[in-house]
């Protein structure tokens, strides 16, 4: 007899967003490189479903050199309308500049002598906030905090930042944990510092 399936949050709908919430939702992310992919990642889900960027995640990665931001900071308007041609990525001009933005914010910030990571995690003192939600329906789509991270992204020339984008950000990037609490990966993510 096979056994049944973890509970998981509700949200978790699709095959995709399987592995992408038992593995790294929730979880603390302090690499700056993977923090700077997941912001323009939260920026151009912006109106859409994270379900739509995840299954675009790969193509973001090769079309956006890895997010690597030196290469992206270098991005000419030539290299800006290619990359609106590609199917593989959400097609917005703006949301294609904010990546061209933030990964020159994300240059001054580091040669200001600081890293990404400590930039955000410092909004909630270093420390992952455990939540305790028993509903979806209750998780807020905006904080105090994220309003906060959404202000100094704003301050650096960071671009689709929105509060709630931040939000969002900050429960994928594991500063908060919103794993429901009869989500399997309530209690593991609830220790992770």
């Amino acid at each position: 007899m096979k056994p049944s399936p973890p509970h998981r949050c509700s949200w978790v709908r699709h095959d995709i967003e399987i592995p992408y919430h038992d593995t790294e939702w929730g979880v603390p992310l302090r690499d700056d490189r993977a923090l700077f992919e997941l912001i323009n990642l939260e920026g151009a889900q912006a109106g859409l479903s994270w379900h739509t960027i995840l299954k675009k995640r790969e193509s973001y990665r090769e079309t956006f050199d890895n997010f690597d931001a030196a290469r992206i900071a270098r991005y000419t308007p030539a290299k800006i309308e290619k990359l609106l041609t590609n199917p593989g990525i959400v097609r917005n001009r703006l949301k294609v500049n904010a990546a061209v933005t933030n990964a020159r914010a994300y240059l001054a910030l580091l040669d200001s002598g600081t890293t990404l990571s400590h930039t955000l995690w410092s909004i909630v003192d270093h420390t992952p906030i455990n939540n305790h939600i028993t509903n979806i329906r209750s998780i807020p789509p905006r904080t105090p905090l994220s309003d906060r991270m959404s202000k100094l992204l704003s301050k650096l020339g960071f671009k689709f930042v929105g509060s709630t984008i931040c939000y969002a950000f900050m429960q994928a990037s594991g500063m908060v944990n919103d794993h429901e609490t009869s989500c399997f990966r309530h209690k593991p993510c609830s220790k992770l510092r």
